[in-house]
């Protein structure tokens, strides 16, 4: 089950002893240091970078990516659904009934993802509406009833529409606009806010 924790003398001593350049904790919340998810490979703390002075480097920092493709996605990618923030990917992640997919494709899965998420690339994602609780009709899915999963869509960032083609792909397949919710800053502001990353497949 996971838990809330709070930074112990041992982990702040380890961040010294490392060198960080620690002027103040860097929490989640004002009263929650760091989430504590359980993963296919263990749990997994999450927990934002504690070195006051880091910055992101490499295609993280990029702003000007051309359009098309990489064009600003809507809030709400299809009528009924649900955008969140990073505190509800956190809350979602606590919860046995939601599943966070992350609908890049595998190999951005695996270079780095948030702890717990599943990969569903978009190109698959309504083809895989049985693992969110549907069953398999005669025109398609039929995604009824308390087994259908809640689940957290994200992908790259706010230029990024593999996530929100996923949920259109989806919602036309049949699964419900309602169960969906829409990570809009996905992994550039998941990266951004020093939240934890982890290789796709480990702690994924």
């Amino acid at each position: 089950m996971a838990r809330w924790t709070l930074p112990g003398a041992t982990a702040l001593a380890a961040l010294l002893a490392a060198g960080t350049a620690l002027a103040d904790p860097v929490g989640l919340t004002p009263d929650m240091m760091s989430v504590t998810v359980e993963t296919t490979s263990g749990s997994v703390e999450i927990m934002r970078e504690q070195d006051n002075a880091h910055r992101l480097e490499g295609d993280w920092t990029l702003t000007s990516r051309p359009c098309p493709n990489f064009c600003i996605q809507p809030m709400i990618p299809a009528e009924g659904v649900t955008p969140v923030g990073e505190l509800e990917v956190l809350a979602a992640l606590q919860d046995p009934d939601t599943v966070v997919i992350d609908g890049r494709i595998r190999p951005e899965f695996e270079a780095g993802t948030i702890p717990g998420a599943v990969s569903v690339p978009y190109t698959e994602a309504a083809d895989r509406l049985g693992e969110l609780g549907c069953e398999v009709d005669f025109d398609g899915w039929l995604c009824e009833g308390e087994n259908v999963a809640k689940v957290v869509l994200f992908c790259n960032g706010p230029w990024c529409g593999q996530s929100p083609t996923a949920a259109r792909r989806m919602i036309e397949a049949g699964f419900p606009a309602e169960n969906i919710s829409y990570y809009r800053g996905g992994m550039q502001n998941w990266n951004m806010l020093g939240l934890t990353v982890v290789p796709g497949g480990a702690g994924g």
